[in-house]
């Protein structure tokens, strides 16, 4: 089973930036695809970006693409979640996810996640 922690999270104004960290235990962390989603009071889950296990292919959701970049470190078994720009709109509660592959459906396991509140 693999076990994870997310930081990072916190309060910043609208056009300041965050990063969230993601440390993963528990299993080899380079057999696992990556990804961080979001859920928000009243809105549906949905994820921001996600990460191949060697750092090959990433992929962002549109409202986050240019602004935000998942990143993983092998040697460190963290991946990382850069925000820029920030939005009230990113307001949420960020997990950290990890799973077989890269497709959203796969990334099974979570986080018990960290609150990002963008204030405007």
């Amino acid at each position: 089973q693999v076990h994870m922690v997310e930081s990072g999270g916190g309060l910043v104004q609208a056009g300041g930036s965050l990063r969230l960290s993601c440390a993963v235990s528990g299993r080899t962390f380079s057999n696992y695809a990556m990804g961080w989603l979001r859920q928000a009071p009243g809105k549906e889950r949905e994820f921001v970006a996600r990460i191949g296990m060697s750092s090959s292919s990433t992929y962002y959701a549109n409202s986050v693409k240019g602004r935000f970049t998942i990143s993983r470190d092998n040697a460190k078994n963290t991946v990382y979640l850069q925000m820029n720009s920030l939005k009230p709109e990113d307001t949420a509660v960020y997990y950290c996810a990890a799973g077989s592959t890269v497709v959203a459906r796969d990334l099974v396991s979570w986080g018990q996640g960290t609150q990002v509140t963008v204030s405007s």
